[in-house]
């Protein structure tokens, strides 16, 4: 429902004072012929993408590296500002796109629904599962457009994909496997923390995560394997095929359970999530598998990860079924691999070709219109869909971060009443580990994630405390994410 402009204005005022923030004016109200005006807030990275996506919309650039503000607006008509709090203050701001570090996603989306800002956030669209779950009410509580990044959404080929699998084009459908196989090396170690350079207003770039010394060699883009600020390969690329996985699926919800395997191998750094890593979101009737690798498919490859090159990539990487960085749904009657972004194929079970899609769409165009329109429905990527999606890889880094590592034997053993397909990932998983010469056989080399269940309706942790409190996380004083709503049980 439409929240009319008197109640708006009374919302915001009640949530801002619960959460110790000054209540803001409402956004202007945008005709059907106006320029929609966005602020760009995170300039590396996908954030260059943020700004050629949306155009001549942009008017504003934020960052809190100086030397990223200055260079990326250098010869450019905009405003810039270090503070993203001072960005939401300007009043003739509609829109704002988000691609900073994961763990300053959903603070800063709702703080912008909040001073009446339309949304744009890049994936995963929070750092934990509570705060992702306020980022999604907050676009029902202050009625604003909030799109997540996952432009798989806006793909008319995967759309019409989704419509014939689930339309029973092939019959039941029996699991999905999402791989993300890409190359990724060591971060490397420092003996001494890093010297953060003075360009970097640090305090703004820890914002809620806790603020402590760094040890690798690089603040930008590292932090993506830094549990504190970042959820690893599986909630960086992963999120998107994670995405697709249970968009074909059809589930609205997280998993009732989950168990990771893996680990950080091959190499030491300064990082700690996994570069490789099979996960089994347990749905009820057709489970959710996703495996990670950043190792090479073999030890020979290994000197040469640090290439960039796509063919590098597909010459050199494990493929599964025609998939790399990609999803395999299996149906009763054949599977569809889905191998990009914009891309499916259907075969029969003796992998004779059925049907093929192809074509992307516009993401940011699609948000574009959804604002212009004040018409949340229109949205390819909806929040709540990213929120899902997002802690599905939430709740897998869970898994792992409250495991052990124990010996192989005692792992096979643990897994022995799994479902096959999940105990024939992780056999693929060992002949990779393998391949690139890790040693898996002595010690405790792989750490056996928490079996963890959840009540999907309410999102809470069913009988563990510790599962419980990572739902969400200690927040800095000053940084602290607006609880706007809390699940309610049903």
């Amino acid at each position: 429902m439409t929240i009319q402009r008197r109640s708006f204005l009374k919302s915001t005022i009640a949530v801002g004072a619960a959460i110790g923030l000054p209540a803001v004016a409402y956004g202007r109200v945008i005709g059907t012929n106006d320029k929609i005006r966005c602020g760009v807030i995170g300039l590396n990275n996908r954030g260059k993408d943020h700004i050629k996506g949306l155009g001549e919309n942009v008017v504003a650039y934020c960052d809190c590296d100086e030397n990223i503000l200055n260079k990326s607006a250098d010869g450019k008509d905009v405003a810039k500002f270090v503070d993203y709090r001072k960005l939401l203050e300007q009043k003739d701001i509609d829109a704002v796109s988000i691609a900073t570090p994961n763990h300053q996603h959903s603070i800063m989306g709702i703080r912008a629904a909040m001073a009446g800002k339309h949304v744009y956030c890049e994936k995963p669209v929070s750092h934990n599962v509570w705060e992702g779950r306020q980022l999604s009410e907050a676009q029902t509580k202050f009625d604003r457009v909030i799109q997540c990044g996952t432009q798989s959404r806006s793909s008319p080929s995967l759309q019409e994909a989704v419509a014939w699998v689930q339309g029973g084009a092939l019959g039941k459908i029996k699991h999905a496997i999402g791989t993300c196989y890409k190359p990724r090396k060591s971060i490397g170690k420092l003996d001494a923390p890093l010297s953060i350079p003075k360009n970097v207003n640090y305090d703004l770039w820890c914002g809620p995560a806790e603020k402590r010394e760094l040890f690798r060699p690089q603040l930008h883009y590292d932090w993506h394997w830094d549990f504190n600020t970042g959820n690893g390969d599986m909630g960086n690329q992963g999120i998107h095929q994670m995405d697709i996985a249970r968009w074909f699926l059809g589930y609205e919800g997280i998993s009732p359970r989950v168990l990771s395997i893996g680990g950080r191998l091959g190499y030491e750094d300064a990082a700690d999530t996994p570069n490789t890593q099979t996960v089994i979101h347990d749905y009820p009737s057709a489970p959710l598998i996703f495996e990670t690798r950043g190792l090479p498919k073999a030890k020979e490859f290994q000197a040469d990860v640090e290439k960039k090159s796509k063919k590098y990539w597909d010459r050199n990487m494990d493929n599964y079924r025609g998939s790399k960085i990609g999803v395999i749904v299996q149906c009763e009657n054949g599977y569809v691999v889905i191998p990009t972004y914009s891309s499916a194929k259907a075969f029969d079970n003796d992998n004779n070709e059925l049907k093929s899609w192809s074509g992307a769409g516009d993401h940011y165009a699609n948000f574009l219109d959804a604002v212009s329109a004040n018409d949340q429905s229109k949205l390819n990527g909806p929040i709540e869909e990213g929120h899902i999606s997002s802690a599905l890889c939430h709740t897998g880094g869970m898994s792992h971060q409250l495991g052990e590592n124990v010996a192989l034997s005692e792992i096979e053993t643990s897994i022995g009443g799994e479902s096959e397909i999940f105990k024939d990932s992780f056999k693929r998983l060992k002949q990779h580990l393998i391949a690139n010469d890790v040693d898996i056989e002595t010690g405790a080399a792989l750490t056996l994630g928490a079996d963890i269940k959840f009540d999907p309706k309410t999102e809470q942790v069913l009988g563990n405390e510790k599962a419980s409190k990572m739902m969400s996380r200690e927040y800095r004083a000053g940084f602290e994410v607006p609880s706007v709503a809390v699940k309610a049980a049903s």
